[in-house]
Order: C-alpha cells, then structure tokens, then sequence
C-alpha cells in the first residue's frame, strides 16, 4: 500500500499532468458584443402629455442576448456575435431615450406620481433578421411594434396601431447586420413617439 505522502505526490503530479494537457486544447474565438439604439446626440428633454410605461412584451425567440436570423422556415442565431445585454434591455433603454427627444411625451415610470392620464402598452412582435434573398444575401432586419394606449383611470382603449419599419443590411456580415437593426429600432420608436404625442390628446 502507498503511503500516504506517496499518495499525495501521485496526486500531485497527476493533476500537474492535467493541466498541461488542458492548456494546449484549442481555445474558441471570443464573442463579439454589440448594442443598438445609441442616441445620435444628447437628450435635449421631452414635454407634453404624460405617458405611463405598461407591460411590455417581446418575441419570444429575440428576447436573449443572441442575435435572430430567419431563413424561410429556418431560425438560427448568428455565430461568435451576441448582444451586450438581452435585446428586450436594450430596446427598453432606447425606448426612453425617444421619449427624451424635445416636444415627445413624457415617459413616467410605473408608480409616478401624480399619475399619467395615459398608459402605452407594447408588444414587440417581430424582432429578427430575414433573408429573404437568399442565405447569402444581406438580409433585412424587421421590427413590428403592436402599441396600445389606455386611458390609465378607466382602462378604456385610446388608440392602437401596429408600427413597422425594416432596414436592409449592406452587407451579410455581423457588422452591417447589427447596424441594420439599430437603423430599424431608430425608425420604429420615431413612428411609436409621434403616434403617442398625436393620440394621446
């Protein structure tokens, strides 16, 4: 029987052993992290009504940190490339930042007081990339916005629409990709600010 230092020098070196193996396994490529709806330039302040933020919800497939693509029936996320935070995040910072543009309404928060005379609701329905030309063409980015406005003391329906916008990519690479998403999110929250400034009257 080994003693017990014989042992423990075994398993000393045995783990020694390990490591160097472990340290010429090919190591994967790091992840790129990317972002969209970064303001063009600061908030300048919002006036107006004011507007409470109601429940949200998200595409079930795009609320992550990885980045949609469709491909006819097929869905994938892009490779090596994720989103700095889940995208319903970043779409919730940029949404404020719209708000914050002069002459929008105001976006309170949920528990302002005194509260807003209305509630916008929103149902992101559509978030993701399409090649819709091929897999090897730059696809199109959608983004489709349901948006519904409340009257906050009643809950009667004001208004709602279903706001769009696309942007095609200029290349079908990660880079261009990603700046055709934050080219449609800008697009998108611009036609969601001027529709609740005008229905919320």
């Amino acid at each position: 029987m080994p003693t017990p230092a014989l042992r423990t020098l075994t398993l000393g070196a045995l783990a020694l052993a390990m490591a160097g193996c472990v340290s010429v396994l090919p190591k994967k490529p790091p992840v790129q992290l990317y972002r969209f709806g970064l303001p063009d330039a600061a908030a300048v302040g919002s006036g107006g009504v004011a507007v409470a933020k109601g429940p949200e919800s998200f595409q079930a497939g795009a609320a992550t940190d990885r980045i949609l693509t469709v491909d006819g029936q097929s869905v994938a996320y892009l490779g090596g490339a994720r989103w700095i935070s889940p995208a319903p995040t970043l779409f919730d910072e940029a949404l404020v930042r719209a708000f914050q543009a002069q002459g929008a309404p105001r976006l309170a928060g949920r528990g302002a007081s005194p509260a807003p005379p209305y509630t916008l609701s929103l149902d992101v329905q559509t978030f993701e990339a399409r090649y819709d030309q091929g897999s090897d063409a730059a696809p199109q980015v959608v983004v489709q916005i349901h948006a519904a406005l409340f009257r906050s003391d009643t809950r009667a329906l004001v208004a709602d629409q279903l706001i769009a916008a696309n942007a095609r990519a200029s290349d079908n690479r990660v880079g261009p990709i990603v700046a055709a998403y934050d080219a449609a999110v800008r697009d998108a929250l611009g036609k969601l600010v001027a529709w609740t400034g005008q229905s919320a009257r």
